[in-house]
């Protein structure tokens, strides 16, 4: 067993998951988590893993992250994805100050934050902090959620873009327009986020060139290597890994589906139809390959950073090339294995079809765009500056 698998939270999650399967369902009628299911994720520790230990958490190696939010996925895709999302902003607040680390969990270790970081918004700056103004859409696990970080621009009293930040405003400073109604991840509440004139202290702000340079101010106190991560791997890998258990979910039901299977049309069973077993097998080296390639980048920029160095941009655009891949590979994979499930698959109680829907869903979630991705490989490959954020 890898030594990434063997953590006691993983162990606890592989116990919730039928339970989790029962109720994907019902999650997708509720357009959000099962509450039964946030309860027994919270109980597990899953929230925890990426927590800093002076706020009790686990300070988990981000590798056990990623398997925890890929075991989540197998069972349920909306949850998987929710799961990874909510679980990733607690590494992101460790970055913040302490005092926002405070205001969060100062009297409560296990609230919960949601996002939406692209711009959709902005900050202007006055004497007395940051007053923030915008509409984010698509803040998944918002239902589950006290607070949120919205990224945006911080404007100066001309208008002029002095920095760019990840804001963390708090629950009454914000509304939820309820506008998820999708096609895939519809269990995700991934609703919008509407801020008017808030006033945001300068603690809660915190600058993505700081985060660039490694010198956010939260690495003063939570000193563990998995915090000195490059964002531009965190966020990309957080958005694939649930695609991925998706994948590796997908193919198990396949598989059991397939062996007891008779093609009504044929009179024939499945098994034993060679070019089924092809199928399979092609499908199974695409999830397995997407997801060793995934870890095998984020394994060795962490045993960089453990051995005091920083993950170069040849280890950073190759993570990114990884991360685009390796939701392709997943989504092929999916639509492999559902292509050849046969008319019942189409059922709204197949599991299958939910998880094409939901893979197919997260693609469209900018961090798979792999087109820009490809390209700061390549301009990185013929030693042109990458200038692009989220690498």
């Amino acid at each position: 067993m890898s030594e990434y698998a063997d953590h006691e939270v993983i162990d606890r999650i592989k116990e919730l998951l039928p339970a989790i399967a029962e109720r994907a369902q019902e999650t997708e009628d509720l357009r959000r988590i099962h509450p039964d299911t946030i309860k027994d994720l919270e109980d597990a520790g899953f929230f925890r893993l990426c927590q800093p230990a002076q706020w009790g958490g686990y300070e988990a190696d981000m590798e056990t992250f990623y398997t925890a939010v890929k075991t989540i996925a197998t069972a349920c895709g909306s949850t998987g994805w929710v799961a990874s999302i909510l679980g990733i902003h607690n590494w992101h607040l460790a970055l913040f100050p302490q005092q926002a680390q405070e205001d969060v969990w100062g009297e409560d270790t296990s609230v919960r934050i949601s996002s939406s970081y692209a711009p959709m918004g902005a900050a202007r700056k006055t004497d007395e902090g940051l007053v923030l103004n915008g509409k984010w859409s698509w803040s998944s696990g918002s239902a589950h959620a006290d607070w949120v970080f919205l990224g945006g621009p911080v404007l100066d009293e001309n208008d002029k873009m002095v920095d760019f930040c990840a804001f963390l405003v708090e629950k009454s400073q914000y509304e939820i327009d309820d506008v998820w109604h999708v096609a895939g991840l519809k269990g995700t509440c991934s609703n919008d986020i509407i801020v008017k004139d808030a006033l945001i202290p300068a603690h809660r702000a915190l600058s993505y060139g700081d985060m660039a340079k490694g010198t956010s101010p939260g690495l003063e106190q939570n000193t563990n290597p998995i915090y000195k991560m490059p964002w531009g791997t965190i966020h990309p890998t957080t958005i694939s890994t649930p695609i991925v258990g998706m994948a590796f979910g997908c193919y198990e039901v396949h598989r059991e589906h397939q062996r007891e299977r008779v093609r009504a049309a044929f009179g024939t069973k499945v098994k034993d139809d060679p070019f089924a077993k092809v199928r399979l097998a092609e499908a199974a080296g695409d999830i397995d390959a997407a997801w060793l390639q995934l870890m095998r980048n984020v394994r060795e920029e962490m045993d960089i950073i453990k051995d005091g160095g920083t993950p170069g941009m040849d280890i950073r655009t190759r993570a990114r090339r990884d991360q685009v891949r390796a939701t392709q590979r997943s989504i092929d994979a999916i639509g492999l294995l559902f292509q050849n499930s046969g008319a019942r698959a189409l059922e709204d109680t197949s599991p299958i079809q939910r998880f094409w829907r939901d893979a197919n869903a997260g693609r469209v979630h900018a961090a798979n765009e792999a087109t820009k991705a490809y390209i700061m490989y390549g301009q990185h490959e013929f030693g042109e500056k990458v200038t692009d954020s989220m690498v």
